[in-house]
């Protein structure tokens, strides 16, 4: 395969934004690590099956959001691999069928060697993330639901990130709070990026940054309801210096709105979904749950030869 031919398949997968599926499993395997006394080693092998199934429904995703955009694509934005040519509408749609059945496959074995019984909860989640996906590219994402449509998608992930870890060890209500934390922001996020290959309106932009603001103080009710022993007393400001990393950029396209500047504030908003994964494992474990950030170099380089959004 050629070079020209592996971008142009980097570009379909948004390669780049895989690493924060990842996160998202990361961060459930870092909240299984804080509230288990002891768990079998075959149980974090399936937290590295779990992030394969997570992995493989994102990169479904990405290609049935070029499938469903074709017609559209072919208008204003010839230069992706679907309308171009460089990959063929039949190969997409046979990668995302793969993928997809990959993720379920991948999310019942993690099931399986989890525990001694058979836990369905990844398989019912992963199928979940199926219908949210498909729902969101078959036409969600153009009615005025589509960010609440993407935001199932994360929800899902966290959940499936969760879903290993007993429920005498951690509650419905814990595990859901902390999901939404995730789905919020990803509200605002996808409203901060709906209009982002045009000049946006700035109430707009100025609304869906306070969407992600809400996520923040949702972050900080979470805290409240953690035990005192588990995390670090670092985790507000963790959570603050989050803020002004994805706040700068932000504000900057507020003040001028133009395409190039909204698109560099998503960039950084969807990247940064890694560090807020980070800020919230070390609501758990502490400050080694910002060990999370070393997903983010590679996706940084990735992210110098394939667009994210």
């Amino acid at each position: 395969m050629t070079r020209d031919r592996i971008l142009a398949f980097a570009q379909l997968l948004r390669l780049p934004n895989v690493f924060t599926a990842f996160a998202d499993i990361a961060l459930g395997a870092c909240v299984g690590a804080a509230v288990l006394s002891s768990a079998p080693f075959a149980f974090w092998c399936a937290y590295l099956v779990l992030a394969l199934a997570s992995g493989c429904l994102y990169l479904a995703g990405m290609v049935w959001n070029d499938y469903f955009d074709l017609a559209e694509d072919k208008k204003s934005r010839a230069f992706r691999p679907l309308p171009s040519g460089r990959v063929r509408v039949v190969t997409a749609v046979a990668l995302g069928v793969v993928l997809m059945a990959a993720g379920v496959a991948f999310a019942g074995l993690a099931g399986a060697l989890a525990a001694p019984e058979w836990n369905h909860e990844p398989l019912v989640y992963a199928i979940g993330l199926v219908a949210a996906v498909l729902i969101y590219d078959g036409g969600a994402k153009y009615t005025p639901f589509g960010p609440i449509a993407m935001a199932a998608c994360r929800f899902l992930n966290v959940l499936l990130g969760l879903s290993l870890i007993p429920e005498d060890a951690l509650d419905i209500e814990k595990r859901v709070h902390l999901a939404s934390v995730v789905g919020v922001y990803i509200v605002g996020v996808t409203w901060f990026a709906r209009t982002e290959e045009s000049t946006s309106r700035k109430r707009d932009l100025s609304l869906a940054s306070g969407v992600m603001f809400v996520a923040l103080v949702l972050a900080l009710l979470l805290r409240a309801k953690i035990p005192a022993p588990l995390g670090t007393v670092a985790f507000p400001y963790l959570l603050v210096a989050f803020g002004f990393l994805i706040g700068l950029p932000v504000a900057h396209a507020i003040d001028a709105p133009g395409a190039r500047n909204v698109q560099r504030a998503v960039k950084r908003c969807v990247l940064g979904l890694v560090v807020l994964d980070a800020v919230l494992a070390t609501m758990f474990i502490g400050l080694p749950g910002l060990l999370l950030l070393l997903l983010l170099p590679t996706a940084l380089w990735l992210g110098k030869w394939v667009y994210s959004t």
